[in-house]
This record gives structure tokens, C-alpha cells and sequence, in this order.
């Protein structure tokens, strides 16, 4: 690989694809959390103050919490990838997450 590096350690480090989760990497990532969660695996995350039990939520709230070890790796054509930390990605995405949440509270007048 040329100038690039292979483990992404910040956003600004991306170079191959979006510097955000794409659509299909998050459902990729929620559906693998959820079977190993279904399967027997230990959350990462205090279920306790969780309303239920599904797996899929359960999944989708660790991704946002970022606490999952995941990779993705995103490759080019050409052979060249980057192996970029779920963490980062979440991390990125964190302030708009945050300000569209209060949006829709804002909007909806939803409490809590």
C-alpha cells in the first residue's frame, strides 16, 4: 500500500470509502453481534437498565456505545484496503447522532 496506512487509528487516517458506518456495514455488524448474543455470548454492555432482551437490540446499543472489537476492513479494487476500528467510525458519528435525537425530542416533545 503506498502512502496510506493499513489500521486507521483517527478519522481523518480514512482514505477508502465514507468516514462514517455505511448502511450495510452496520446492518452487517448488527446482525453478527446479534447471532453470537442469541448463541450464548456475554453482552458488553449493562443490559440491566434495558427495557428488553432481544438480541438486536442489545447488538445495536453496543454499537453505539462502541465497545465492540470489530474491524472493517474496506478494500480497493487494486488490493490496496484499511482495516478501520468500528470505534472510530461510532465515534465520528456521535455528535449527529446526538443533536438529531434532540430533534426528534424537540419536535415530538417526547420526555426523557
Amino acid at each position: 500500500m503506498s502512502s496510506s496506512k493499513r489500521i486507521v487509528t483517527t478519522v481523518d487516517d480514512i482514505v477508502i470509502g465514507p468516514k462514517r458506518l455505511t448502511k450495510y456495514e452496520r446492518a452487517r455488524i448488527i446482525a453478527a453481534r446479534a447471532l453470537q448474543l442469541a448463541l450464548g455470548a456475554y453482552p458488553l454492555i449493562d443490559i440491566s437498565e434495558l427495557s428488553t432482551r432481544d438480541p438486536v437490540i442489545i447488538a445495536e446499543r453496543e454499537l453505539e456505545e462502541g465497545v465492540l472489537p470489530i474491524l472493517i476492513r474496506r478494500e480497493k479494487p487494486n488490493g490496496e484496503y484499511q482495516l478501520i476500528p468500528v470505534k472510530v467510525l461510532v465515534e465520528h458519528e456521535k455528535p449527529l447522532r446526538d443533536s438529531r435525537r434532540e430533534l426528534v425530542k424537540k419536535l415530538f416533545r417526547l420526555e426523557s
